[in-house]
C-alpha cells in the first residue's frame, strides 16, 4: 500500500475490537486489510481510517465460516500485490441456547470461525512474515479462555483456550525471527457481540459497570502488547484477579464459580 508502511489484515473488522484495533493500528501508522460480512460497516471504517490517519484501508468479503475461505481471502490479498505484515484474528461469535439446543451447524461455524480459520490464516502468513523478518500476529481471545468452560455458551471458553494455547505455542516457535505473537484475553467489553448473541439484557444486568471496558482500551492494551511481544494480555485488575482464580481453584468451586455466571445469565 503506502511506500514505507506495513499492512495488517484484520479479521471481524466491522464493529467491536476488530474495528477498534483497525484504528489503533491506523494510528500508529499502519495500512490494513479489512475483512468481514458485511461490505457496508467495511467500506465506512475503511473511508474514516483514510480520512483521521491518512491509511490506506482495503476491504475483501469473507465468511470464514466457508472452510474455503482462509486460502480464498489470501489469493484475493495476493492477487491486489498486498503484503501482510501483520494478522490479527478477531472474527467471532457465540451461541448462548445450550450445547444440546443449538444448531449443529452453528456450532460447527463457530469452530472454524474462531479456531480453525485462525489456525490457517497463520500458517498461510507466517511464512512470509518469517522471510521478512518482522510480522505481528494479536490472537484475540477472551477472559472465558482463562476460566472451566460455562454452560449455555458450551464451546465458546474451550475455543478460546484453545486459541491462548495456540498463541503460547508459536510464541515459543516464533522467538528470534522478528515475528511477535501474542494472545489478548479481554472481559466484558462494550461492543455489538452480546447484541448479535441475544444476552445484552442479562449480561448488563447481571454485571456492574466497573466490570466493563470500552473496546479502544482493550485494542490498546493489546496492540501494546504484541509489540512488546508478550505471549498473553489479560486488560483489566479485576479480569486478571478473576483469571488467577479460574487457574487456582479446585475445579468444584472453580465450577460452582462459573455455574453461578451461567445462572445469572439464564443459561443454566
Amino acid at each position: 500500500m503506502g511506500e514505507g508502511r506495513r499492512t495488517i489484515l484484520i479479521t471481524g473488522a466491522s464493529a467491536g475490537i476488530g474495528a477498534a484495533l483497525a484504528r489503533e493500528c491506523a494510528a500508529r501508522g499502519y495500512d490494513l486489510i479489512l475483512t468481514a460480512r458485511r461490505e457496508g460497516p467495511l467500506q465506512a471504517l475503511a473511508d474514516e481510517l483514510q480520512a483521521r490517519y491518512g491509511a490506506a484501508a482495503a476491504v475483501l468479503l469473507a465468511d470464514l465460516a466457508d472452510p474455503e475461505a482462509p486460502a480464498r481471502l489470501v489469493a484475493d490479498i495476493a492477487a491486489r500485490g498486498l503484503t501482510v505484515d501483520g494478522l490479527i484474528n478477531n472474527a467471532g461469535f457465540s451461541r448462548t441456547t445450550g450445547f444440546l439446543s443449538t444448531d449443529p451447524a452453528a456450532h460447527a461455524a463457530m469452530i472454524r470461525v474462531m479456531l480453525t480459520a485462525p489456525v490457517e490464516l497463520s500458517r498461510l502468513l507466517l511464512p512470509g512474515m518469517v522471510e521478512r523478518g518482522w510480522g505481528r500476529v494479536l490472537n484475540v481471545a477472551s477472559l472465558a479462555g482463562q476460566m472451566p468452560a460455562t454452560g449455555g455458551d458450551t464451546l465458546y471458553g474451550p475455543i478460546k483456550s484453545f486459541l491462548i494455547k495456540a498463541s503460547q505455542g508459536l510464541w515459543l516457535e516464533m522467538r528470534g525471527t522478528g515475528v511477535h505473537v501474542t494472545a489478548l484475553c479481554p472481559g466484558y467489553t462494550y461492543t455489538e457481540f452480546h447484541d448479535v448473541n441475544g444476552s445484552r439484557e442479562q449480561v448488563s444486568a447481571a454485571y456492574p459497570r466497573w466490570m466493563w471496558m470500552d473496546a479502544d482500551r482493550v485494542a490498546r492494551i493489546g496492540w501494546d502488547a504484541v509489540e512488546a511481544n508478550r505471549p498473553r494480555v489479560t486488560p483489566g485488575f479485576a479480569n486478571n484477579v478473576l483469571a488467577a482464580l479460574g487457574g487456582l481453584l479446585p475445579d468444584t468451586l472453580a465450577l460452582k464459580m462459573v455455574g453461578g455466571h451461567a445462572k445469572r445469565l439464564d443459561r443454566l
